[in-house]
């Protein structure tokens, strides 16, 4: 066996903290070591395996794809990427997509597109308000618009056309609105900062103050798409349509891709206004088409609201036995527990050590985003091992 971590010093820039363990093997969401121990992932790469892992759906469309085109540039049509497309459209409120490679890309398209919009139909506006403990991406423009300082401060100056307000808070939104507006930018659910959830009244009423004033509505949704919350999309479960939301991260069940999808008014790119050499190829196209598929036939949504109300639960009950919980919140297989002293890491270094992996959000938040095909046996091995976890803090 190598020495993983040597060469990770050796040859990886140093951008991640590790968990010292070497992921080779997965099946659903199990995932083996090296050393062939098995753990319960409860992290899906990070909300990115929603079919889990080594799905039979996606595993014969890229074998599939793979003997027939990878990739071929956007200079010719896709057969992929406009069933894909297609699928999108007719299960979404948006009329037109743009593909990308990744969250990031996504958000910066979508800014881009806001920017187009204020230059066409309002006099050259350029600002897009977001919200506080939001996270869009890791660019300069998308970590400009995430209100989150910890994520901006080594690479200031930050770009200009962005205002952070607080989260939940309407006032605030119509006090920062002004003629430069074009757009705003929200999580329906902010995952990375812990599992914050928009109240639906405040959601509602910025989709009608975006009405009013004539700004675009975005809604993030890379990490609360693709059923995890329930519904296909967040906005469903509010009663909205957003004018542009974006995707990401389980759009293909594990292969790269991003997507901005838009309504026709706010779908304003024109030729060479925007472009991917990679987004949209053919292969990340497939995973997509299987994805989403095998979620619409599955029913995979509804199955995620029975399991993470499961989960919730299980959560809660531990939350009387263990005193160190201080909170528990979640919508669908999105799941935070705040716990006290700034334990977070070292929760999660132990759950690890019992075969369970969770993911610290930050000091004192522990974050679970399950693959959707989670069993009710699974979650209850999950709550067991955190249990076990808790009790030997």
């Amino acid at each position: 066996m190598g020495n993983w971590p040597e060469l990770e010093r050796q040859y990886l820039m140093s951008t991640f903290k590790r968990l010292p363990v070497v992921l080779v093997r997965g099946e659903g969401v199990w995932v083996w070591d090296e050393d062939g121990r098995r753990y319960l992932d409860l992290v899906a790469g990070i909300a990115v395996n929603v079919l889990g892992h080594a799905h039979p759906s996606i595993i014969t469309a890229i074998a599939s794809q793979s003997k027939q085109l990878i990739h071929v540039s956007n200079l010719y049509y896709s057969i992929p990427q406009l069933q894909l497309a297609q699928m999108l459209v007719d299960n979404s409120c948006a009329d037109k997509v743009f593909f990308g490679n990744s969250g990031a890309e996504a958000n910066e398209g979508a800014i881009k597109l806001a920017r187009k919009f204020g230059k066409l139909h309002r006099g050259g506006a350029y600002e897009i308000i977001s919200a506080s403990n939001s996270f869009h991406g890791r660019t300069l423009a998308t970590i400009a618009a995430t209100g989150q300082s910890k994520f901006q401060v080594p690479f200031a100056p930050m770009p200009d056309g962005f205002k952070i307000v607080p989260y939940n808070d309407l006032d605030a939104l119509k006090a920062s609105t002004t003629s430069n507006t074009c757009a705003v930018l929200l999580e329906a659910i902010q995952g990375e900062s812990g599992i914050h959830i928009a109240n639906v009244e405040y959601l509602r009423g910025v989709r009608d103050w975006c009405n009013q004033q004539g700004l675009l509505l975005i809604l993030d949704e890379i990490q609360t798409g693709m059923g995890r919350t329930g519904k296909l999309w967040a906005y469903e479960k509010y009663g909205i349509e957003p004018d542009v939301f974006t995707l990401a991260k389980g759009l293909a069940g594990g292969v790269p891709i991003g997507a901005v999808l838009a309504k026709d008014h706010a779908a304003c790119f024109a030729p060479s206004d925007h472009g991917s050499t990679f987004g949209g190829n053919p292969l990340a196209c497939a995973a997509g088409i299987a994805t989403i598929d095998t979620i619409l036939r599955e029913q995979l949504a509804d199955h995620a609201e029975e399991m993470g109300n499961i989960l919730l639960d299980g959560l809660r009950s531990l939350q009387t036995k263990h005193p160190i919980i201080t909170a528990v919140r979640g919508v669908g297989l999105m799941a935070a527990v705040d716990v006290l002293g700034e334990q977070a890491q070292r929760i999660v270094d132990i759950a690890l050590s019992k075969g369970l992996i969770l993911n610290a959000t930050g000091p004192s938040t522990l974050r679970m985003v399950p693959a959707l095909i989670i069993t009710k046996d699974e979650v209850e091995q999950a709550l067991s091992l955190l249990d076990e976890t808790m009790r030997s803090l």
